[in-house]
């Protein structure tokens, strides 16, 4: 995700750097409209890039605290066997998941 918003951002100072390089003398209004929407357009996927990296599940904790790690998921009961395209198959029983707390 740096990668992107780097790369996001490069772009938007090339486009600025464009955008102040060209001639006012001709540019009436279809260049500037023109240079100000796209602009627009990036500055505002920049922001969605960096709100979406900011959304989700975050697990911040103080002291060394413990916290849920990864979700894992296991079978009970039952039979399970691989079938004649390797795919493993299983009859009867449950998955069981559980997310194990992890304790520095």
């Amino acid at each position: 995700m740096k990668k992107l918003i780097s790369a996001a951002l490069a772009a938007a100072v090339v486009m600025g750097a464009v955008a102040t390089s060209a001639s006012d003398a001709e540019a009436r209004r279809g260049r500037g409209v023109g240079l100000g929407v796209a602009a627009g357009i990036i500055g505002l996927g920049i922001l969605g890039a960096a709100a979406a990296a900011n959304a989700g599940p975050r697990y911040y904790y103080r002291g060394g605290g413990c916290y849920p790690g990864p979700r894992q998921c296991y079978r009970t009961g039952g039979n399970c066997w691989y079938n004649r395209f390797g795919e493993y198959v299983c009859s009867r029983g449950r998955t069981v998941c559980n997310r194990p707390m992890i304790c520095p």
